[in-house]
Parts: structure tokens; sequence; C-alpha cells
């Protein structure tokens, strides 16, 4: 019988030249993860770009291909 795995909460961020950084964040919510994507420069608020809800796999295939192809690396939330 498989077992239900619920994701928690991951942070990616990748710094940029200016001293700021873009980030993703993936929040599970009722069988979907809410993906979040910006940019921060302190003391700013952070900029949110782009919000989708993704299914669990999808999900975690773009985080995977975020941190291999993009240069994104996992962090302790943001904000």
């Amino acid at each position: 019988m498989p077992r239900s795995v619920t994701p928690t909460p991951v942070w990616l961020v990748r710094p940029r030249s200016d001293g700021g950084c873009d980030y993703v964040s993936f929040q599970p919510s009722q069988g979907v993860v809410e993906m979040r994507e910006g940019s921060h420069l302190p003391p700013q608020m952070p900029l949110l770009k782009r919000r989708r809800s993704l299914a669990i796999e999808e999900a975690e295939a773009c985080r995977r291909r975020l941190q291999q192809e993009a240069g994104y690396q996992r962090s302790e939330p943001l904000f």
C-alpha cells in the first residue's frame, strides 16, 4: 500500500550581483503545492513576480530543475 507523503515547505534562493536575491518558495496546501517566485533586496519589501499551483510531482521536478540548472540553493525562509 503506497504511503501518502505530505511535502514540507521549501525555499530556494539565488544571489544577484546587486546584493539581493531571487527566490522560489514551495508551500504545500490541500494536495497541491503553491510555487511563489520573486526577488528581494533588503531593506525593501519582497517583490512577488509569479504565483501558481502545481501538482506535488510537478513541484518536485521543478524544484530539482531550479537547483540543478538555474543555480538555486535551499535556504531558510527569507521572511
